[in-house]
């Protein structure tokens, strides 16, 4: 079941980055990641009294609330530059740096989870995927080139913030049911998210977004909770060196539809890198 949620997260998490490039092309992405971080927590909330772990909450302990909300910081900071990225970047550009979350993850995972069965493979598909990553990774993208508006380091940054949000998530849904602990650290997200807009004084921006952006930000926040549900079950029950690598399997769906849908294409290097992510990825899933 974990393995089948963790394929489930990959999809929606890949419809999220299209629906989200549709959301925040006027409208702006502090803004839009607050609004998307409502719909999460409703949806979240809403599974959590379905599966009835709502009545659990009183029997959370100290050290793993703590970790919940610590992890909820994390996510919400990695959205913040996401979105920022995104919002000024190609799509095809910034998911797979955004993806390099998963070397970072891996090397935390065997560090501080001892996760050190099938080593040599999980080595071996970090390596490739790692390789993968810097193929799809232009000089340009580096220096500040065509469109960049320094959307290269809030992608890095969202990494970085990603890959801590994964390892304090473990910590923090051990013993916790995983729709509870998810809706814990959506209610932290929105805090942080909410916040960041009132500190920059953007708040009168929420009452005038565009209706059809507003619909796709809904509709990302929709994807992204059920993403969300469905990875950290996946968490909660699986191995998170393997859990992690087939999320980020959901740069293919994002890679595909920025195609299709923003017209944007890959190069023949970055198309090998994409092969090579994917090859990565695939190896730590099957042989991890």
């Amino acid at each position: 079941m974990w393995l089948t949620a963790a394929v489930g997260s990959a999809l929606f998490a890949g419809a999220t980055s299209i629906l989200a490039k549709c959301g925040i092309k006027r409208t702006d992405s502090d803004v839009a990641t607050a609004v998307r971080t409502g719909v999460v927590l409703i949806l979240s909330w809403l599974m959590a009294f379905v599966a009835g772990s709502v009545g659990t909450i009183g029997e959370i302990g100290a050290r793993s609330l703590v970790f919940l909300v610590l992890s909820g910081l994390a996510t919400g900071a990695s959205w913040i530059c996401y979105f920022k990225a995104l919002s000024v970047g190609d799509v095809n550009k910034v998911v797979p740096i955004d993806k390099s979350s998963t070397v970072l993850t891996v090397v935390l995972a065997i560090i501080f989870f001892r996760e050190t069965n099938n080593l040599a493979a999980k080595l071996t598909g970090t390596a490739i995927l790692a390789a993968g990553i810097f193929l799809m990774i232009e000089r340009r993208d580096i220096r500040g080139g065509e469109k960049s508006g320094g959307w290269f380091i809030y992608a890095v940054m969202s990494a970085v913030f990603a890959a801590l949000t994964s390892i304090l998530a473990k910590v923090g849904i051990s013993g916790v049911e995983s729709n509870l602990g998810t809706a814990i650290r959506t209610g932290v997200v929105l805090i942080m998210a909410w916040a960041v807009v009132f500190m920059k004084g953007k708040q009168g921006e929420a009452r005038s977004i565009d209706r059809r952006e507003l619909v796709f930000i809904i509709l990302s926040g929709v994807a992204t909770g059920a993403s969300w549900l469905c990875y950290y079950y996946a968490l909660a029950n699986g191995v998170v060196s393997v859990v992690v690598p087939i999320d980020k399997l959901s740069i293919v769906a994002s890679v595909a539809f920025s195609y299709f849908v923003f017209k944007e294409k890959l190069t023949k290097k970055s198309f090998a890198g994409l092969c090579l992510m994917v090859a990565g990825t695939l190896i730590m899933a099957i042989w991890a």
